[in-house]
């Protein structure tokens, strides 16, 4: 079967990312688990036997709760020093009152990445760590099935209301006997998202028909994403939030009665980077505040302390204690014991007794030799003294050895539970080698099928032979096929944890094991015909002798040096390496590029272009003004600051319409006219399109890189490719290069937190899913597409090339891609218990995987434009 390079290369790009998903499926653990909720046994273990005939301890059931009301104000990407910094006692000062001087604990708590909000609320009410592919999925939350602290308060009977981000509606759905869920995607929106929560407050604190009520702030995260953590929009908002805190306290205070007290809680979900987002590892990403609030603590005394850090999985098992629940079967968190340290010693015992016997159980299920582990070994030793203590506390024994004993137990339960928890935590995933392994394999004989293919692939005639009968009707494949057929049904059948591949239908199984020996057979046929055709006399071997220049070792070496790179944590976190506050000289600067911009790229757009290009550019510059990123020259301050819907919609308009014009100019020069310079200037203008989307989209600093794109662009075309007469293949190689360091001047880098995702809610009232996806991968891979899209319209504009050229790019930008995507599969593979697996490693194979499909869809418009093979003039 006869195809085209590009043709042949778009589907090896598709094979490619089908070997990247399962991958990915299998590399991406599920974390330790215990049995689901619904098959969890509700039986709580009693307090530890006391030694000797005759004495019995009747205390067998859950302890009656702590508290009689409980709240959780959550505000999205609270950072610790927002509360416990300069800007808490400046804006924050009835929060700071109470932590200073009133009766509450102030902790901070760690969030372990991926620190986005969904993996951190499963956190926060299961004590669970979430796995890392949690941080796709938390653009569509399903309902969470493991134990929980909100299915065991429902279970238990306690009525619980929530008002805030909606991903809590859809993890605990029907769990909510009332509910107000906003979306938390629409990060342009700092008011509404949180008036919405506070206008049901003053009336459900007057009622009385509720246990937990549960709040989740969003306007400080939207802040964050827009501005960043020093704009002058979060002093207010900070302290907006001080005045909420301040009514519930003392509503709460109002409300208590002589029995028990209330208790308020105050947390965040993750904090945010210097830049404004979250979801890598980062100091200010991982630490948040959170504080108990309530009557039933000592009044703080003394001299302010530096908060004790803690673990963002601890509240689960303490807000179980205080609500009077069985703690979450999957939780792996400790108590903090000074919210309890208040309550006799048989009762702290008792609830520090239940922590430990939780998280032994949960180590049990998930370790075959628990019994080794320092943690268990010390958790048995304490319920030993534990039982020791409670024979002398039932024998009616009051003396000084009572109260030393059960401190001494209390300290090997502490130091048990921390040991217990830390083993949890360092088996918070177990990898799926089978589906990683079919993975690779798909992926490493992509790799060798188009190296193989590169000597026809990169002809004159960029067509080559691909040998699909052969394998289809050979011995070979049969045999191939009935292995791997043999080893799925071995692996899955002896399989003891769960496997994904496994999982999977059989149909859908066969049909994977079919692909891999196809593609083995195809490139033992390929190699044969090579070996073949070496043996044969040459034509004119002088002209078949293959010559290096400069340029190639150029190429060689840079390819061979950057995957090589990805073998180093450091190189993958500072990849971005190697490749404003001042408002009047910002809007100067983005004047300037916004005019550059269209000098640069209407030069071969039609004079309708020209015209539509020079009005988006102008709303561009209105768009900014009109959220307050610049200022008009008449304009003195930027007080009517608005989300800029409209300006960004009469952007929308001309972006649409120049791509239309270039796609119709496109669609003519392939169906009815052979003429090329209207597909060359189709090209151009979609091109031009696709550049005043981009600067639309990006923030008035990036307009320069942009400008610097363009002006590179334009200088190495002129003055490099023509003159130097490079040919295709070389161009292409030089076009993906540029594309990926402009990924890195852009500002992004392998960590999730410099993802802009308040590019995908330009011009948007509301959240909606698919153009929010798509202007966000479109904003960050802004660079490579540019580059990619330039490099067709200048291989289509070339006349003096053949009609390979396009090819040969379409062949080349598939192999660059699938090069290091192989190798780094590997090298993760190898490291995977590597110190910075999640918060590096995994983090750069997410970008990876996008890249891939991005990349595949590049090839397949390469592909379609390439359909016009009539000149054949040597390139």
């Amino acid at each position: 079967m006869r195809l085209r390079s590009g043709v042949f290369a778009s589907s090896c790009l598709l094979l490619e990312a089908l070997g990247v998903v399962l991958f990915l499926r299998g590399f991406f653990p599920v974390p330790v688990r215990s049995l689901r909720r619904r098959e969890a046994r509700g039986d709580s273990p009693a307090e530890p036997a006391p030694p000797g005939p005759g004495v019995v301890s009747n205390w067998t059931k859950i302890p009656s709760p702590l508290f009689k009301k409980v709240v959780i104000v959550l505000i999205d990407a609270l950072r610790d020093d927002f509360v416990f910094g300069p800007k808490g006692k400046q804006f924050m000062p009835y929060t700071t009152q109470v932590v200073e001087k009133g009766t509450s604990y102030s902790f901070i708590a760690e969030a372990k990445p991926p620190t986005v909000t969904m993996p951190r609320i499963k956190a926060l009410m299961t004590g669970g760590i979430p796995g890392f592919i949690d941080v796709i999925v938390n653009l569509n939350s399903p309902a969470l099935l493991d134990d929980n602290l909100i299915w065991q308060a429902k279970t238990a009977g306690k009525r619980i209301i929530f008002y805030g981000d909606d991903t809590w509606v859809k993890l605990f759905p029907k769990h909510f006997v009332e509910y107000d869920g906003t979306s938390s995607f629409f990060v342009s929106d700092f008011t509404e998202v949180d008036d919405n929560v506070t206008r049901h407050l003053d009336r459900v604190l007057k009622r009385e028909d509720w246990d937990l009520l549960i709040l989740h702030y969003l306007g400080l995260d939207h802040i964050g994403h827009m501005t960043g953590p020093n704009s002058p929009l979060v002093g207010p908002k900070l302290h907006e939030m001080d005045n909420i805190l301040k009514k519930i306290h003392i509503s709460l205070l109002s409300k208590e009665e002589d029995s028990l007290p209330n208790l308020l809680v105050v947390c965040g979900d993750h904090g945010m980077s210097e830049t404004g987002s979250h979801g890598g590892s980062s100091e200010g990403e991982i630490l948040t505040p959170l504080l108990f609030i309530s009557s039933a603590f000592e009044k703080r005394s003394g001299p302010l302390t530096q908060p004790e850090l803690v673990q963002q999985t601890d509240l689960a098992s303490t807000l179980a204690v205080g609500l009077g629940l069985p703690i979450p079967r999957n939780s792996v968190g400790n108590l903090i014991f000074p919210v309890v340290g208040g309550r006799s010693m048989r009762e702290q015992l008792r609830f520090v007794h239940l922590n430990g016997f939780q998280l032994s159980r949960l180590l049990q299920e998930n370790t075959p030799a628990y019994e080794k582990d320092p943690g268990y070994e010390h958790f048995k030793i304490a319920e030993k003294s534990h039982g020791n203590w409670i024979k002398l506390y039932l024998e009616g024994n009051n003396s000084e050895i009572l109260l030393n004993l059960g401190k001494k137990v209390l300290k090997q339960y502490l130091e048990a539970l921390k040991t217990l928890s830390s083993s949890l935590s360092k088996q918070v995933a177990q990898y799926d080698m089978y589906s990683m392994m079919v993975g690779t394999v798909i992926i490493m004989e992509v790799l060798l099928l188009l190296l193989l293919s590169v000597p026809k692939a990169l002809s004159s005639q960029a067509e080559l032979q691909v040998p699909l009968s052969t394998p289809l009707f050979s011995l070979l494949f049969y045999l191939m096929w009935l292995i791997l057929c043999a080893v799925h049904v071995i692996v899955c059948t002896s399989a003891e944890s769960l496997c994904y591949f496994c999982s999977m239908s059989w149909l859908t199984a066969v049909g994977v094991m079919m692909l891999i020996s196809a593609l083995m057979c195809s490139i033992l046929s390929t190699v044969a015909k090579i070996f073949e055709n070496s043996r044969l006399p040459q034509r004119n071997p002088v002209m078949s002798s293959s010559t290096w220049s400069e340029i190639d070792v150029l190429i060689l070496a840079g390819t061979i040096g950057h995957v090589l790179s990805l073998g180093a944590s450091s190189f993958i976190e500072e990849e971005h390496q190697t490749c404003s506050e001042h408002k009047s000289e910002l809007s100067f600067l983005a004047a300037v590029s916004l005019v550059m911009i269209f000098f640069l790229v209407q030069r071969r757009c039609s004079l309708v272009s020209k015209i539509a290009m020079a009005l988006g550019l102008l709303g561009v510059y209105s768009y900014r003004a009109a959220i307050g990123n610049v200022v008009y020259p008449w304009q003195h301050d930027s007080k009517d600051i608005s989300k800029g819907i409209t300006e960004a919609r009469f952007v929308y308009v001309f972006v649409l319409g120049i791509v239309f014009t270039g796609t119709k100019d496109l669609l003519k020069s392939q169906v009815i006219s052979a003429d090329s310079s209207v597909k060359s200037t189709g090209l151009w203008e979609v091109y031009s399109g696709l550049v005043l989307l981009a600067a639309l989209l990006f923030r008035p600093h990036n307009l320069p890189v942009l400008v610097f794109c363009l002006l590179i662009q334009t200088v190495m075309t002129k003055y490099i490719w023509r003159p130097l007469k490079f040919d295709a293949a070389q161009i292409s190689i030089m076009h993906y290069w540029f594309g990926q360091a402009f990924f890195y001047f852009q500002g992004n880098s392998n960590g999730i937190a410099t993802v802009d995702v308040s590019a995908g809610f330009v011009g948007l009232e509301s959240y909606v899913e698919v153009p929010a996806i798509f202007l966000t991968v479109f904003a960050t891979y802004a660079g490579p597409l540019l580059w990619a899209i330039h490099l067709l319209c200048y291989l289509s504009s070339e006349v003096s090339r053949n009609s390979a050229a396009v090819g040969h790019g379409c062949f080349c930008y598939a192999l660059m891609r699938s090069i290091p995507v192989a190798i780094y599969i590997v090298l993760v593979t190898a490291l995977r218990y590597h110190l910075f697996i999640w918060s590096v490693f995994s983090p750069k194979l997410l970008y990876e995987e996008v890249h891939v499909f991005i990349t595949a869809a590049i090839c397949l418009f390469f592909a379609a434009v390439d359909q016009n093979p009539s000149h054949k003039v040597q390139d």
